[in-house]
């Protein structure tokens, strides 16, 4: 297959990376707004850099395109992937807002196109096993499901304005991967955030920590929390209590936390540093399926319906937190 890929920031060049040496990828085109980052991926790849437009325009169309370029761009680049009639994958978000997020939509839903949106959690070991079992009763009734993500360091300044707030860009992947697990849809939610950290999230008017207390259509609850301050390292987890049992994702020797009890675990000797090292094998994993989706061996895992879910709910989180109160999401358009 011959695939392109626009976008070589941090996750554009990992993905170039794991597309290089994929066997059913036979050649790799890479673009970037920035054509000297492009190049430079393109020689440590092996890949040939090319600019934004080739990648739409000529005989040398690829097969299928991967999206990893700044969030802005997200939903016009999806819209000439839907006209081109290429088959695309995008790193979340569609767009930073509704209105942006059912453009893009309509457009895919227009050309009848192929969009794949990345929630790498879904092709996670822990999460699949943990979907499993409550889709199988091993768990019994679920009461209760606790979802946490927190970042070791918090991003630079410049990136808070572009990102969309933390419900959007961090906890909107446990509203997906709650969605996911459960198989059941969020009624309402409550939100709170503090922005008593570094300043830089105030003068942005975001928050560095959040918590989401969620309640499900069959009455589970579920809390979502995250931080961008969590100086032990990168702790990525879900718990889901039954009347059964109780199951955990990403509790293993490298999660970073260190038992109170006398005889309890220390803390890890190396404990995850960051999302690609925690996710490194679903981020190969989602890629592979894109593949075979493009190929037509394989149904969409992850269509841009689902991303659309997972930002209603982090929209739902900003109205709660900006006006105290819990909001249902039969509020926010785009059900």
């Amino acid at each position: 297959m011959r695939i392109g890929l626009i976008g070589t920031g941090r996750i554009g060049t990992f993905h170039a990376e794991v597309l290089s040496r994929h066997p059913a990828v036979g050649s790799l085109l890479v673009a970037d707004a920035d054509p000297e980052r492009a190049a430079a991926v393109a020689t440590r790849t092996g890949a040939t850099a090319v600019t934004v437009d080739a990648m739409f325009t000529g005989g040398g169309l690829p097969d299928a395109l991967v999206i990893c370029s700044a969030t802005a761009a997200h939903a016009p680049l999806i819209a000439r992937a839907a006209r081109a009639g290429l088959p695309a994958f995008c790193e979340k978000p569609i767009a930073l807002d509704l209105p942006g997020t059912l453009g893009a939509l309509a457009e895919v839903e227009a050309a009848g196109s192929v969009l794949q949106l990345g929630f790498m959690r879904r092709f996670d070991a822990g999460y699949a096993e943990a979907r499993a079992a409550v889709r199988e009763g091993r768990l019994g009734r679920l009461h209760t499901v606790r979802a946490t993500t927190s970042d070791p360091a918090p991003p630079p300044a410049a990136y808070l304005p572009l990102s969309g707030g933390l419900y959007r860009d961090c906890l909107v992947h446990d509203f997906d991967i709650l969605r996911w697990v459960t198989g059941r849809e969020v009624r309402e939610v409550y939100a709170t955030g503090s922005d008593a950290g570094p300043a830089m999230f105030r003068e942005a008017g975001d928050v560095d920590t959040a918590a989401v207390l969620l309640t499900l259509d069959d009455g589970t609850l579920a809390t979502a929390t995250a931080t961008r301050c969590n100086g032990a390292g990168y702790d990525v987890r879900m718990e889901l209590a039954g009347e059964l049992d109780q199951l955990a994702v990403g509790l293993d020797d490298r999660t970073p936390l260190t038992s109170a009890e006398p005889d309890g675990p220390g803390s890890p000797p190396k404990p995850w540093p960051g999302f690609l090292e925690r996710f490194a094998p679903a981020y190969e994993a989602e890629l592979d399926a894109f593949l075979r989706v493009a190929r037509g061996e394989l149904a969409n895992p992850c269509d841009g319906r689902e991303a659309l879910h997972a930002l209603r709910i982090a929209e739902a989180c900003e109205v709660s937190r900006r006006e105290r109160r819990p909001v249902a999401m039969a509020e926010i358009p785009g059900g």
